[in-house]
């Protein structure tokens, strides 16, 4: 289906996005579709190198792995068929401890520790729609990478199995989990990929 063909104001399954054949980019959420383009500023791609490529040397070994957009994640609501999934996501970097959740072709179900990294066209959906649908799900950690102040938002269950914000970290400090207590990753050497740059 070409992409000038879909009507946003429609509601789509996983059934029906596996037929987009175009070079677009797409999320699901509750059956909206929104568009992925443009392209990831320079920020975002700094930031993404330096956060994988730390996280996946981390986990390198391990049970739980780390996987990059794009690459898709179904969160079904209950026990649909999987081409009746509404929601189907691509986080910048997920990480996955279940290995029965890891098909060819994607993720079905919730990753333990999501992170997404800002950008002007997502920040309001990563930070409002992104965020009731990964409570909802299960996922365990959220951290929202902020580029322009150099900061992360860290969201972890409460006692209710709902988010609350733990923490705001800044460049200078490290970040740390609940999920894994172990880890520890220094946004000094994250954050510092931005310094030889003065806009997106």
């Amino acid at each position: 289906m070409d992409s000038a063909a879909k009507k946003l104001d429609e509601r789509y399954t996983y059934g029906d996005y596996k037929t987009w054949d175009d070079d677009t980019r797409w999320e699901l959420i509750d059956g909206e579709a929104f568009c992925m383009s443009p392209g990831a500023s320079n920020y975002h791609q700094l930031l993404f190198g330096a956060l994988h490529m730390e996280l996946a040397l981390r986990f390198k070994g391990k049970k739980c792995k780390v996987y990059a957009a794009p690459f898709d994640v179904l969160l079904p609501n209950g026990d649909e068929d999987e081409d009746d999934i509404v929601n189907v996501v691509q986080p910048d970097i997920m990480i996955v401890c279940d290995r029965s959740k890891i098909h060819f072709r994607g993720i079905i179900g919730a990753p333990d520790v999501v992170f997404e990294i800002l950008s002007p066209s997502t920040s309001k959906r990563d930070l409002s729609v992104k965020l009731g649908l990964y409570e909802r799900a299960g996922v365990r950690e959220y951290f929202v990478v902020n580029p322009y102040d150099e900061s992360v938002t860290a969201f972890g269950e409460n006692s209710g199995s709902r988010f609350s914000k733990k923490t705001v970290y800044s460049a200078s400090d490290v970040l740390k989990f609940d999920t894994f207590a172990e880890l520890e990753i220094p946004l000094t050497q994250i954050f510092e990929e931005l310094s030889p740059f003065g806009g997106e």
